[in-house]
């Protein structure tokens, strides 16, 4: 007898083919989000110990974090001002410049305080800016050698530098 093709009917084939590998897809959808979890939990919690956890106890863990978060008491922050959160950058941004700087090799040490110098005047003028009443002082050379926020290994006589009269700006 000769071996006789059946039919296969698209619902066989559903059950037969397509359905477990939906399921297969389905599981690693479920899979990739379930670490995509872990790590957030992890990240935010500050602990890595969910990392070692099976999913069941993975989860309990986090929805248990999620839920101390949503019942923190809400401490009503007060609004932050555009000019704050700039101002803030700022300060951030000139601490890198500084930074990277100071770990330059062969780095200009005059160029290196000339940058901090301008960057500090444009601090302090941007601080007067927002103040009721502007100062229009034009910033000039720093009162100390570290004034300008640009530390490196040459010596300056502390001598030759006189006390600042006003507030200096310094990036740390």
């Amino acid at each position: 007898m000769a071996p006789q093709m059946e039919f296969v009917s698209k619902t066989q084939h559903y059950l037969k083919v397509k359905k477990p590998q939906l399921e297969r897809e389905r599981r690693a959808r479920i899979n990739k989000c379930l670490d995509n979890l872990k790590e957030l939990v992890a990240e935010f919690q500050g602990n890595d110990s969910i990392l070692h956890m099976d999913k069941a106890e993975m989860l309990e863990t986090a929805v248990s974090f999620i839920k101390t978060q949503v019942r923190k008491p809400k401490v009503p922050a007060a609004p932050q001002i555009p000019m704050d959160s700039f101002r803030h950058g700022y300060m951030n941004a000139a601490n890198e410049v500084s930074r990277v700087m100071a770990a330059t090799p062969g780095m200009n040490v005059q160029l290196g305080k000339a940058v901090m110098i301008h960057l500090g005047c444009e601090y302090n003028r941007l601080s007067e800016a927002t103040k009721p009443v502007q100062n229009t002082e034009v910033c000039s050379a720093p009162m100390s050698p570290a004034s300008s926020g640009y530390h490196s290994d040459e010596d300056i006589s502390p001598a030759a530098s006189p006390a600042p009269s006003t507030p200096v700006w310094r990036p740390w």
